[in-house]
């Protein structure tokens, strides 16, 4: 066989996070997660709808903005934790300004509701079960994007999903060693469709990249337990700082997404949004870069989801979605012991954000 069709190496992989995903046909493993990206919005078709989350990963939007404009896309960006908005846009009502290929916007109803949840940077949290019934139900084939809750906190599938997909990079993997993604349907056809994007446009991976995938998935419960049990304690000392403007994390009473969050997933996550108190004399986008420059521990890095934790500033990107705040700090919380994370974080803070010393 020519490997670019498959390879045997890519099999137990592919089996294995179906199983995690509860789908009875093996997965798609990809060269990336935008590989996997790319091919799963390839279901919207020319002259299509789709609907997306104002807060989808920056690369994710930039790549709907191009094949908006190539093949006549109308995008509908929304509030993905607004449930009766979504709805509304899936069936075109309320759908006033312009897609992002420029064009009117129309009333037609959706072709494809492609989801993040929680959304990246901003960690809304959708209600997955209803979106995913509405869609179900008007015939709008639906993509969730998995990436940040991983298959142990929550399983689209069950819900009706017909495509989940994972920036398998991210906590899959787990050692920030290796770029891949993957895509898991239960549909037999939905899947050979998939499989043949992945042929023709050559998205493959690298076997020893997705033997190592294997070998991450082999911890992928004990690294999930330990980072987001780490993230919750996090979260809970940073809203209480006196350094922290704003905090975000679904393990949160107050949060946005915590109702949400308690009942449909298995757990929190280990992403945490945090805006730090604007240092006078320096704008909030310098005050966040201050913050991150300060830190020993953590790793300033784009990617997240390893062993190692790690935090970037997020709205440095052109693609980045304008209400993304200037000094959101992603903070990816790893598997360290949570009190030399928090020290390293306490430490920035008061040398950056605070007038006064911790009492």
């Amino acid at each position: 066989m020519y490997t670019r069709n498959s390879t045997e190496t890519w099999l137990p992989f592919e089996q294995t996070v179906a199983l995690l995903e509860g789908a009875s046909l093996p997965g798609l493993v990809f060269g990336s997660g935008m590989a996997a990206v790319a091919a799963a919005l390839s279901l919207v078709p020319d002259g299509g709808v789709l609907v997306l989350p104002q807060h989808t990963y920056q690369t994710a939007l930039g790549h709907v903005g191009r094949e908006a404009v190539k093949h006549g896309w109308e995008v509908r960006l929304v509030d993905i934790a607004d449930t009766a908005a979504v709805v509304a846009a899936l069936d075109g009502v309320g759908t006033g300004g312009a897609g992002r290929a420029g064009s009117p916007l129309t009333s037609r109803p959706a072709d494809v509701l492609h989801m993040e949840s929680p959304t990246n940077p901003m960690l809304e949290v959708a209600d997955l079960p209803a979106l995913l019934a509405a869609a179900r139900e008007r015939g709008v084939r639906t993509i969730v994007d998995n990436t940040f809750a991983t298959p142990l906190v929550q399983q689209p599938l069950a819900w009706g999903a017909d495509v989940v997909l994972h920036s398998a990079t991210k906590y899959l993997a787990g050692h920030s060693d290796v770029v891949l993604g993957v895509i898991v349907t239960d549909d037999a056809a939905l899947r050979e469709e998939l499989h043949a994007y992945r042929s023709f446009h050559g998205a493959i991976a690298g076997p020893f990249e997705v033997w190592l995938a294997l070998r991450g998935l082999r911890t992928l419960h004990l690294r999930v337990e330990r980072s987001q049990a780490n993230a919750v304690e996090l979260a809970r000392r940073l809203y209480a700082h006196p350094g922290v403007a704003e905090v975000r994390h679904p393990s949160l009473v107050g949060d946005p997404g915590h109702e949400r969050a308690t009942a449909h997933m298995l757990g929190y996550g280990s992403i945490i949004g945090l805006r730090p108190r604007t240092m006078s004399g320096r704008t909030p986008a310098q005050t966040a870069d201050a913050v991150v420059a300060a830190m020993d521990l953590w790793l300033p890095a784009t990617s997240l989801g390893g062993v190692a934790s790690t935090l970037v500033r997020r709205r440095r990107f052109a693609t980045d979605s304008p209400p993304v705040p200037d000094d959101l700090i992603r903070l990816s919380v790893g598997v360290e012991d949570v009190d030399d994370l928090w020290d390293d974080l306490d430490t920035a803070l008061h040398s950056v954000a605070c007038t006064t010393a911790a009492a």
